[in-house]
C-alpha cells in the first residue's frame, strides 16, 4: 500500500448563476479537488454583488457542465502507465474498483490507458493513478497541454 503523503490536487472553474435572494447575477467559483486521504470533492462558493449573499456548498456531485468547464479551460489530463510490463490483471482491477465498470467496460479502458488515450480532469486522473501506484502499477497523470 502507498503510505506517502500526497499534496492536494485542484482545478478550478469560475462561472455565473442568479442569486436566489434577488435574482441578481451570482459570482461562483467551484474546485474539484482530490485531498490527502480521500477522494474527490466538488467544492463552490458564490458571492452576490448585488444583495451580499454568499454561501459556500461542500462535497457535491461536480455538474456535467463544470466539468466540460473545467476540461475546456485546463486541458484533460491523460492516464499513463509507465511500465510496459505492469500486469494488466491488476490495472483492471483497480479500474472496475474506482470507475464501477463491468469486465468489459474495464478492458476497454485498459486499451486506452495502455495506448495514452484515457484522459479526464487532472484531480480525476491523479486519483486513478494514486490507487494504481498503491497496487504495484507506476502510473502518472499528466495534462496533454499547459493549463491556461
Amino acid at each position: 500500500m502507498d503510505s506517502t503523503v500526497h499534496e492536494s490536487v485542484l482545478d478550478p472553474v469560475r462561472y455565473s448563476a442568479i442569486c436566489q435572494d434577488c435574482g441578481a447575477e451570482l459570482e461562483c467559483c467551484g474546485v474539484q479537488a482530490l485531498v490527502d486521504g480521500g477522494g474527490l470533492r466538488w467544492d463552490v462558493e458564490s458571492t452576490c454583488s448585488a444583495c451580499g449573499f454568499a454561501i459556500a456548498v461542500c462535497g457535491g456531485e461536480m455538474p456535467s457542465a463544470r466539468r466540460d468547464q473545467m476540461l475546456a479551460e485546463h486541458g484533460p489530463a491523460k492516464l499513463q502507465v509507465t511500465s510496459p510490463s505492469a500486469k494488466h490483471v491488476v490495472i483492471m482491477r483497480v479500474l472496475r474498483a474506482e470507475l464501477g465498470i463491468d469486465l468489459v467496460e474495464a478492458k476497454a479502458v485498459l486499451r486506452r490507458v495502455l495506448s495514452g488515450d484515457y484522459s479526464g480532469t487532472l484531480p480525476e486522473m491523479e486519483l486513478l493513478a494514486r490507487k494504481l501506484r498503491a497496487s504495484g502499477i507506476p502510473a502518472v497523470a499528466a495534462r496533454s497541454r499547459p493549463a491556461n
